[in-house]
């Protein structure tokens, strides 16, 4: 979708007699992220900031474009319409192999770019809900995430695993991130789940405002799904990260990564990594789940598909490949 504006001025002035000759190409890319208030567009939008700062110098200019989440990212960029976009390792993973959600075909043309920050299946309940393991939302009213989204990926593994259907719920529905929370306060829903990383402002303001409860997600299954699948890993939220939980959160997840499409050009996500890598120190900052990035794992930790060759180059460059 790497789009070339060409702007032809033909000013001509009366006084001066001149005409301006202007013939200047800029080309625009496009990072699909996911709900507004999630760490995807977060990241999304400090990797085009950083890109943008130099745009005078690359001819690049990059945009941030909020979307359903991995599945829909993937998709959007096998149609040629993402030039990147941010997914969760399994989906990447599947989508490569051309399972589950992608069965109808793999994305052979799919890339990976560079790992992001770790994203644990994070579950909240209502305090008044009586939820002390996910088990417990048979009966209830849960949100399971909107078709596409990293969560309801996950769920789609996790449940039957755990012998449980969505047919169990008393309501299974699908909001999007930016309303489930708001959802919670208002008795709408018992729970919901979302796959993120931590500290996120979808989990810190259900917390602050009607004291949700973090669950924990633990138990033979977990460890199963863990063994059976190398892009799950179990994880720990930190206890008094968020408002009225004051315990650490054992869950499992999975990693958020920059991907593209072999289509799109070399020198094109060449730009986006090195204006990220050459700007680390000032990434790291631009939120909080980037403060403990590394480079060197950023290139291999939960990327399951091969990295774009534009990706590489720079890697070798910098001698970490």
């Amino acid at each position: 979708m790497i789009r070339t504006s060409v702007i032809t001025a033909a000013l001509s002035l009366a006084i001066g007699g001149f005409t301006a000759p202007a013939q200047a190409q800029q080309q625009f890319v496009t990072i699909g992220t996911g709900g507004v208030t999630g760490v995807y567009y977060a990241a999304g939008g400090a990797i085009c900031r950083l890109m943008n700062k130099d745009r005078a110098k690359h001819g690049i200019r990059c945009s941030v474009e909020s979307t359903g989440g991995s599945v829909y990212n993937v998709n959007t960029i096998k149609g040629g319409e993402l030039d990147f976009g941010v997914s969760q390792s399994d989906v990447q993973y599947n989508a490569l192999k051309g399972e589950a959600q992608f069965k109808d075909g793999a994305v052979a043309d799919l890339r990976a770019v560079f790992a992001l920050h770790a994203e644990p299946l994070t579950v909240l309940a209502r305090k008044d809900a009586g939820v002390a393991g996910i088990e417990d939302f048979k009966g209830k009213r849960f949100n399971v995430g909107n078709p596409g989204s990293g969560q309801r990926a996950t769920l789609d593994v996790l449940l039957p695993a755990m012998n449980m259907k969505f047919s169990e719920l008393a309501l299974a529905s699908e909001l999007k991130p930016d309303e489930h929370g708001a959802a919670l306060c208002d008795n709408k829903i018992d729970g919901f789940a979302f796959v993120v990383g931590h500290p996120a402002a979808n989990i810190q303001d259900p917390t602050t405002t009607c004291g949700a409860k973090l669950v924990s997600i633990t138990g033979a299954a977990v460890d199963k799904l863990v063994v059976q699948y190398p892009y799950y890993a179990h994880t720990t939220i930190p206890g008094g990260m968020y408002a009225n939980n004051p315990e650490p959160t054992k869950t499992f997840g999975v990693v958020a990564s920059i991907v593209s499409s072999a289509k799109v050009p070399d020198d094109v996500v060449y730009t986006l990594v090195k204006s990220v890598f050459e700007n680390f120190d000032d990434f790291k900052k631009l939120h909080p789940a980037f403060a403990n990035l590394e480079p060197k794992s950023m290139i291999k930790d939960g990327l399951s598909a091969p990295l774009h060759a534009g990706a590489v180059k720079y890697y070798k460059e910098k001698g970490w490949m």
